[in-house]
């Protein structure tokens, strides 16, 4: 730009001469005066446009790297977005299995407990029974009722344990189940 502005005023100064070397008069030192001035403004105005053309590309290179930031700030952003949808997948495919095994345990837990009902009405039968056969014992003092009695009695025994045995694996399903409801509340909370 300002190689520009000196051609431009090196035209001016070979068009102004050859009209200022022609006589005519006294408006010799006017003509000196007006170049002079014509001189100094396109002096002014070559300076003027050099500083606006320095201005100018100053603030293009600062946008350009105002973009350039802002493209990688919306990259970065782009990826932690993505990111986020992988994860909000995750969580989704895991409260499915856990809510999945929650019914599996409920079922498990729901047919423990029938069976825990059926194994205590058939133990209240055998000592409905035993107390039947005991009080004939006693009456005939039969040694026939006493063998019932006795394997009536170790029945009974393993029908307890039996109850007993479903009664900590029902609590350990409602343990599990709790465990699983709990992990489902943080996964929801999440």
């Amino acid at each position: 730009m300002p190689m520009l502005m000196l051609c431009l005023l090196c035209a001016l100064a070979t068009v102004a001469r050859p009209v200022s070397a022609a006589p005519r008069g006294g408006q010799e030192p006017a003509q000196q005066e007006e170049l002079t001035l014509l001189f100094h403004g396109a002096l002014q105005l070559g300076q003027a446009l050099n500083g606006v053309f320095k201005t100018t590309e100053a603030q293009l290179m600062e946008a350009g790297h105002s973009l350039g930031l802002y493209g990688r700030a919306l990259g970065l952003l782009g990826q932690e977005v993505s990111q986020g949808q992988d994860a909000a997948r995750e969580l989704r495919a895991s409260l499915s299995e856990l809510q999945t095994e929650e019914n599996a345990l409920q079922l498990q837990a729901e047919a423990a407990a029938q069976a825990l009902g059926e194994a205590a009405q058939g133990q209240q039968e055998l000592r409905e029974s035993m107390q039947g056969l005991d009080a004939r014992l006693r009456v005939a003092r039969l040694g026939h009722a006493r063998q019932e009695l006795e394997a009536l009695k170790a029945r009974a025994d393993k029908q307890s344990h039996i109850v007993w045995v479903l009664t900590g694996h029902v609590q350990r399903q409602r343990q599990e189940m709790a465990a699983q409801e709990h992990q489902l509340r943080q996964i929801q909370e999440r």
